[in-house]
């Protein structure tokens, strides 16, 4: 019999199913979702239906599967926000009731068995956790990611996991929040076993009814299973005391302070080793709700939430196109253009590569090349699926094959002339409807549009290097863009697996104009004499993956010291470069970064071929024109005088709407500079800090520029007692 009751909350994101020999099938199936989650309603239902299976005579076994692709993905994390905002008392209230109801699946009076499809992550492996078997297909995936959002789980996945995989794996798997593969889950012990469904969870189904059968036939213990995870494990003092010192050496150096969630993480682990699983389960809680307040809980989950608002944006833009992208040209080969053309061929876009001398054909193939031998060596794609992505990527030296062309990105090199000149000839090659746009990290999208018969069908595309690795792209609407145009783009970009942002042209649009006032403090306090090593380990250290000397040597002392140029032209009042200026200098000397291995630091690589910087100290020398002064600032003073300038001229960003919201305002930062996430963005920053604090820092610098004033915007604010967010 199949539940039919129309009763609130149970039958929309759940059914139960009694099956002929008496075995029932719990099945997630959310009506008003593409994936099952557990939201409040699911968790009402789950639990609904538990209290009626107990209550069913005669019940053989309970299996529980999934109606969709995926299992479950975890709990609706938009909920989180206001449960956290009530405090440690209601968190706690959230956590036992969820909690109960897994106890309540635990403790039921005959087998329980999941079938897992796809991926369950968070909740939806705690809940499998608690089953008595786990049958997983080959495609699934399982984790705990609840650390990269601030938090540890709190359904009972530390202390599960613990006793069915043992200590070592439990602090593997939640403090990396990995996502694990099926074989990966039965070495561990996690995974009862795999099946090969091929596309079909039938396999599933029979393999987990089997299980069941094997029980009734005594032929397996289900009750010996589940007394593993009811009793403390057995371990001595000695053994949890080393092995947590061990598991806090490992996993926190570097990060600890970053991240408590980590810190939290092991602590409910091993607390809960010797302590009975109702007592563990309690100490799991006590952690979860603690973690859960810090402004680095809060800071990652709203990353999470805004994610999704950002991706929801882009699918909007995509849906907004009035025809689809299904060839695409990249104009410029080398290092940029090859990975334009490998990050789309790789999603299965055909792409022809242009370039104007064979040799940056070859140049881009070979970047392409080396980007899939890594994949094939990290077994991340088979060598099959490597010559499929190289096929895709058709180098040549003219334009034959654009008038097929729905898309085309330029990337040529970094001269409005030049580009121009390109974009121009482009034109009359392809068809009226084609989007043709530039990747261009700073050169205006009007401007360029000049050379165009079609301004309409123009954009700017930004990618960031290197494209494989950095997910932003900056979607710049020129004065006569079309929304076509954009949403073609944005469409491209999401086919590319890209995080698009879309961003109102102005000298070096949204990325670039607020990076730039970052580094005009860098070079203010360099010519005060400050030492440029002691800027990078403060930046570092307050969560920058590099100072800003550091980050401009992987930039290109050459390309910084352009775009210098650029930003000082367009905004001279508060951008204007200093006489002797370090990047000048250090271009002037050839030192350009790593491009050729000096810069602000030597460059050597290590053993596996990466480079590693050095202090050089003849950089000194090359610097000492820069150095007016020598003022003592203290470490928050170099701190507040390299992120001061980076939070005005965002706000300006916003009150000009460059860009749309603070969400994108602070994602672009994430995504496209690696800003610290657990600080959650730049915006998110100033409202966790405070902007009245933040403007009464500010008013110490005033005297140094424009770059240290407050917006008006931000005054208005602090007078209003709002926030950003």
């Amino acid at each position: 019999m199949t539940n039919q009751t129309n009763e609130p909350g149970f039958g929309v994101n759940l059914s139960v199913d009694i099956k002929e020999n008496n075995i029932a099938e719990l099945k997630f199936d959310a009506k008003n979702g593409s994936v099952n989650k557990f939201d409040q309603a699911t968790v009402r239902e789950f639990r609904e239906a538990l209290h009626m299976l107990a209550n069913t005579k005669d019940l053989r076994g309970l299996v529980l599967t999934s109606g969709k692709n995926t299992f479950i993905v975890g709990a609706d994390i938009t909920e989180f926000g206001v449960i956290f905002s009530q405090g440690e008392d209601k968190i706690v209230q959230f956590s036992k009731y969820q909690l109960e109801s897994f106890n309540m699946l635990e403790d039921l009076p005959f087998p329980t068995v999941v079938a897992i499809n796809g991926f369950a992550l968070g909740g939806g492996l705690e809940v499998s956790l608690a089953c008595d078997f786990r049958v997983l297909s080959e495609q699934a995936r399982i984790g705990l990611p609840e650390t990269q959002l601030g938090i540890i789980p709190g359904w009972g996945g530390t202390v599960r996991l613990s006793r069915i995989a043992g200590l070592e794996t439990a602090v593997d798997w939640i403090c990396s929040g990995k996502h694990q593969k099926a074989d990966s889950a039965l070495k561990a012990g996690v995974a009862d076993a795999v099946v090969n469904i091929n596309g079909h969870n039938d396999g599933l189904w029979v393999k987990a009814t089997s299980y069941i059968e094997q029980c009734h036939a005594c032929e397996l213990d289900y009750q010996a299973k589940r007394s593993v995870k009811l009793q403390a494990l057995d371990v001595s003092e000695d053994q949890i005391t080393h092995g947590k010192s061990i598991a806090r050496s490992k996993v926190l150096q570097g990060r600890g302070a970053f991240y408590p969630a980590l810190a939290a993480a092991i602590d409910a682990i091993f607390e809960g080793a010797n302590k009975s699983r109702d007592e563990a389960l309690a100490a799991e809680i006590k952690h979860f709700a603690t973690v859960a307040t810090t402004d680095e809980a809060v800071a990652m989950v709203g990353n999470f939430i805004a994610d999704q608002e950002l991706a929801k944006k882009a699918r909007d833009w995509g849906k907004r196109a009035r025809k689809g992208n299904e060839n695409l040209a990249v104009l410029g080969a080398g290092i940029m253009g090859g990975g334009i053309a490998y990050t789309a061929a790789l999603k299965g876009t055909p792409v022809i590569m242009k370039d104007i001398n064979q040799a940056g054909i070859d140049l881009g193939l070979a970047e392409a090349n080396k980007l899939l031998s890594k994949r094939v060596k990290r077994g991340q794609i088979a060598a099959e699926k490597k010559a499929s992505v190289l096929n895709n990527i058709n180098g040549q030296l003219d334009y034959n094959g654009f008038k097929d062309t729905d898309i085309v990105v330029e990337a040529v090199v970094e001269n409005p002339k030049v580009k121009q000149i390109v974009l121009a000839e482009v034109e009359q090659e392809v068809r009226d409807d084609t989007i043709i746009t530039s990747n261009t990290s700073t050169i205006s999208i009007t401007n360029l549009a000049e050379a165009l018969t079609r301004p309409e069908n123009f954009c700017g595309m930004h990618f960031f290097n290197p494209v494989h690795a950095m997910p932003l792209v900056e979607v710049i609407r020129g004065k006569k863009t079309s929304d076509e145009a954009i949403a073609r783009t944005v469409a491209l970009a999401n086919t590319m697996g890209k995080k698009a942002v879309v961003v109102n042209d102005c000298p070096g649009f949204l990325v670039n104009r607020v990076l730039f006032p970052y580094f005009a403090g860098f070079a203010k306090l360099l010519s005060e004499g400050v030492d440029f090593v002691r800027i990078d380990t403060l930046m570092e250290a307050w969560g920058w993956p590099m100072g800003p000397g550091y980050l401009a040597d992987v930039i290109g002392i050459d390309t910084m010291a352009h775009c210098e140029t650029v930003m000082a032209d367009g905004f001279p009042d508060r951008m204007a470069k200093l006489e002797n200026g370090p990047m000048d200098l250090l271009l002037k000397a050839d030192r350009l970064g790593q491009k050729n291995n000096k810069g602000f630091y030597a460059f050597k690589k290590d053993e596996s071929g990466r480079l590693q910087k050095q202090y050089d100290e003849s950089v000194e020398t090359e610097l000492s024109p820069c150095r007016y002064t020598n003022t003592k600032p203290t470490d928050d003073d170099i701190v507040a005088r390299m992120m001061i300038p980076m939070v005005t001229e965002m706000a300006r960003c916003l009150e000009e709407g460059i860009v749309n919201s603070p969400v994108e305002a602070d994602l672009s930062l994430l995504y496209g500079l690696g800003f610290p996430n657990f600080r959650g963005g730049v915006i998110r920053w100033v409202d966790t800090v405070g902007i009245k604090n933040i403007i009464a820092v500010a008013e110490k610098w005033h005297h140094l520029g424009e770059i240290y004033q407050p917006t008006e915007g931000m005054q208005a604010l602090a007078r209003s007692g709002e926030s950003y967010y």
